[in-house]
C-alpha cells in the first residue's frame, strides 16, 4: 500500500468532527507535508473531510444520495457569509430545519428541536433555550453574543453564527439553497449505479482466462489494467473468435478505451455510450479501475429517474408543467401558454427557453408509443419567430422516420392564429440494451 493510500486509510480510521490538518498529518505518519496535503485534498473530493472556513479541515461523515439535500452548518456559514462565535465543533452537522424567532420565548420551545436552527436577533433568553434543547442559533442583524451563550455553544458543540443580514433576507438565501440541494438530488451519477468490484484481466492473461471469465459471468466485456491498476483497454467476445488460448490478452484487446469518472452524470454517460456504441464502460479514478458501469445499468437508471417524483423544480419543470399534450399515432399535439420563466431581456420568449420546447417534445414523441430511451444526436431550428407572454401557443412533433438505430421528428410550432412560428429538425440515437 503507497504512502498515499495510508493516509486516507488513516483519515477514515479518525472520529467524525476530528480536526485534520497537513503538519499534523505530517507528524503522526512520517510523511512529507506535500504528500499530506494532496491526501487529504482526495479525501475532501470524496466527501469524507470537509473544509470550514474560520475552524479548519473536519473529518465529517460521507453523506449517501439519499441525503443530499442536508445542508451542514458549516455550509450555512458560507451562505449567509457569517461568522461562527462558537460551537465550531458542530459545524459539520447538518440542518433539518430552520426555524425564525418572531415570538415569545415561552413559545420558542414548542417549535424547535435537535438538528434545527433558531433564527433570532440580539435575544439572549431565546439563544439560551435553543443551546439547552440542543438547537443551534443564528444571530441577524450583525449583533453579538455574552460570553456566556458562546460557553454554552462551545459546551454542547452547537453552531453559535452570527451574520450582518436581516432575518427575511437569511431565512430566504438558507431556503434558496436547499431548495437548489433538492434539485440535485435527482442528478444521478456514475458513482450511484457503477458495479465496484468489477472483473478486470490484465495484459498478461491469456485468451483461456477470459473464456473461463465468460463462461463463469455471462459478462462478454471486461476491462484491462497493467501493473499500476490503470485501464489500458477492453477486450471482448468478438475479439477471441480466431486466437488460440494461450495468446496474451495484449495483444488482441482494444486500446485507449473510453471511460468515465464516479463524478460523471449518468446522462452524459447515456449520451457518450450511445455516440460510440459502447456496451460497458470502464470507470477510473486518476485513471486507475474503480467500477464499470454496462448500457444496461444506464438504461435503468434513466428509466428510474422518469419514474421518480420531482423533489425540486428545475426550469424546465416550471415550464413544462404549463403544457398539456394529446397524441395521435406518430404524431403529438402539444399546448400552453408563455410564462414569465420563459422570457428574455426585452420581454419575449427567449430562443433558448423555446428551443427546450421543441427538443423536450420532439424526444417525448419518440417515447409515447414504446419504452424507448433515446439521446438527442442532433437539432436544428430552421426559423423562430418572436413570441409575447401570455400567448398561447401549439406544437406538433411528428415522427418522420423511427429506424433500429436512429429515428428523426420534425416539430412545428404555430400561435393561436394558426400562424406558422418555429420549425425544427430532430434525430435521436436509440438506446438499445
Amino acid at each position: 500500500m503507497s504512502k498515499h493510500e495510508d493516509i486516507i486509510k488513516y483519515i477514515l480510521s479518525l472520529d467524525i468532527g476530528t480536526k485534520i490538518s497537513v503538519r499534523g498529518v505530517s507528524n503522526d505518519l512520517g510523511v512529507s507535508e506535500g504528500t499530506a496535503y494532496r491526501a487529504i485534498k482526495e479525501c475532501e473530493s470524496i466527501g469524507i473531510v470537509n473544509t470550514i472556513p474560520r475552524v479548519g479541515t473536519v473529518r465529517v461523515e460521507k453523506l449517501e444520495k439519499r441525503n443530499i439535500d442536508k445542508i451542514t452548518f458549516g455550509e450555512v456559514v458560507n451562505i449567509v457569509d457569517g461568522t461562527l462565535l462558537g460551537g465550531k465543533e458542530g459545524a459539520h452537522k447538518t440542518l433539518e430545519k430552520f426555524v425564525i424567532g418572531a415570538m415569545e420565548v415561552e413559545t420558542i420551545k414548542k417549535y424547535i428541536s435537535p438538528g434545527a436552527l433558531l433564527i433570532v436577533g440580539n435575544r439572549e433568553e431565546a439563544q439560551r433555550l435553543a443551546l439547552e434543547n440542543g438547537c443551534a442559533v443564528l444571530i441577524t442583524g450583525g449583533f453579538s453574543c455574552s460570553e456566556e451563550i458562546e460557553e454554552l455553544a462551545d459546551k454542547n458543540q452547537l453552531p453559535l453564527i452570527s451574520c450582518t443580514y436581516d432575518t427575511f433576507t437569511v431565512a430566504s438565501m438558507i431556503n434558496k439553497a436547499i431548495f437548489e440541494n433538492n434539485v440535485k438530488k435527482e442528478i444521478i451519477l456514475v458513482e450511484d449505479i457503477m458495479e465496484k468490484n468489477p472483473k478486470y484481466l490484465t495484459t498478461f492473461d491469456k485468451v483461456k482466462k477470459l473464456k473461463e471469465l465468460i463462461e463463469k459471468t455471462k459478462h462478454e466485456r471486461y476491462p484491462v489494467i497493467d501493473e499500476n491498476q490503470k485501464v489500458i483497454g477492453i477486450v471482448t467476445l468478438n475479439d477471441i473468435k480466431d486466437n488460440r488460448d494461450d495468446e496474451v490478452i495484449g495483444n488482441i484487446m482494444i486500446k485507449d478505451p473510453i471511460v468515465v469518472m464516479p463524478t460523471t452524470t449518468v446522462a452524459y454517460a447515456a449520451h457518450i455510450m450511445a455516440w460510440e456504441g459502447i456496451k460497458l464502460c470502464p470507470v477510473v479514478v486518476k485513471k486507475k479501475l474503480v467500477g464499470v458501469i454496462s448500457r444496461e445499468d444506464v438504461i435503468k437508471a434513466m428509466q428510474l429517474v422518469l419514474r421518480q417524483p420531482h423533489v425540486g423544480e428545475t426550469m424546465e419543470d416550471l415550464i413544462l408543467k404549463n403544457f398539456e399534450f394529446e397524441t395521435n399515432k406518430d404524431t403529438m399535439h402539444f399546448w400552453g401558454e408563455i410564462i414569465p420563466e420563459m422570457l428574455d431581456s426585452i420581454g419575449t420568449a427567449s430562443w433558448n427557453a423555446l428551443n427546450m420546447l421543441l427538443s423536450t417534445m420532439g424526444t417525448m414523441a419518440l417515447r409515447q408509443n414504446s419504452s424507448t430511451n433515446v439521446a438527442i444526436d442532433s437539432f436544428t431550428s430552421y426559423f423562430m419567430k418572436p413570441v409575447q407572454m401570455g400567448r398561447v401557443i401549439d406544437i406538433y412533433s411528428e415522427v418522420l422516420d423511427r429506424g433500429r438505430y436512429y429515428s428523426k421528428v420534425e416539430i412545428t410550432m404555430y400561435n393561436s392564429n394558426k400562424e406558422l412560428i418555429a420549425k425544427s429538425m430532430l434525430s435521436a440515437k436509440v438506446l438499445k440494451r
